[in-house]
């Protein structure tokens, strides 16, 4: 799909059980929000997107890059609880950034967030961010749903040059789909094998972890203890976070070492 018609696509909505759903002209879901608590990350695998949370701490100056905006449900968590961080939002289609803010209550640009509406590969490759960003998340999407619209090894490179050392990628995939095993294979190359795994969640989606910069290297009870702590501070489901990584990626038994 073109850059053009991704831009184009029809932005919908729909409710049901005081849940609110955004869609691109389809029944998939492109992302969710309760109403009666809009900044709180409603899906399962956008919780996962925060992992980068479990690595790095938040400060002042940090930048966090957001490479598709969908509902603002990230952009949104961290706006309210990342109070240190300035978070560059990238979305090429501006119906879902007016949807995101008029109908999913994300707020406007301010000193700690901005919103730029350009293609996210041309973003990362434009050699203007080189180094810039502690964290970057990626959730980029079209109608038909079927992997990520955006998956090239030269896009997965481009995250990776635009990524501080040491720095965090997250990526959303979707698991039972052929695009997951290229996008994978991908991740793997740009960031030289140094990738981690959830488990699968609802829907198939299944969040990747990319790391660059020094080895790490953190026994598990550490892991689940900053876990525990981000979930006291924020409220955020990470209590499985720890367990699941361990469960889910090969020679990792004793420790965290990547």
């Amino acid at each position: 799909m073109s850059d053009l018609s991704l831009a184009m696509e029809p932005v919908t909505f729909s409710e049901s059980g005081g849940v609110r759903y955004l869609h691109f002209g389809s029944e998939l879901i492109q992302g969710a929000m309760r109403i009666r608590d809009p900044d709180e990350i409603y899906l399962e695998y956008n919780q996962q997107m925060m992992a980068w949370l479990l690595f790095l701490e938040t400060k002042p100056g940090m930048r966090i890059a957001q490479l598709g905006l969908g509902t603002g449900a990230l952009t949104k968590f961290a706006h309210r609880y990342c109070s240190a961080v300035k978070t560059t939002v990238v979305e090429l289609n501006p119906s879902v950034i007016v949807a995101a803010r008029s109908m999913f209550f994300t707020p406007d640009d301010d000193r700690r967030l901005e919103t730029l509406q350009t293609d996210a590969k041309a973003f990362v490759q434009s050699g203007k961010y080189q180094n810039h960003f502690d964290a970057v998340q990626v959730d980029l999407y079209d109608a038909i749903c079927d992997g990520p619209a955006v998956s090239s090894l030269d896009f997965y490179k481009g995250c990776y040059d635009i990524l501080k050392s040491p720095g965090v990628l997250t990526v959303n995939l979707f698991s039972r789909h052929k695009s997951f095993d290229v996008n994978l294979n991908n991740i793997c190359e740009a960031f030289d094998d140094r990738v981690l795994l959830f488990p699968e969640s609802h829907d198939c989606n299944v969040v990747a972890i990319a790391f660059k910069g020094p080895l790490l290297e953190v026994e598990w009870k550490e892991v689940s203890k900053r876990a525990k702590l981000i979930m006291e501070k924020t409220g955020l489901a990470t209590n499985t976070w720890a367990s699941g990584l361990h469960r889910e990626n090969a020679h990792q038994e004793n420790k965290l070492s990547i």
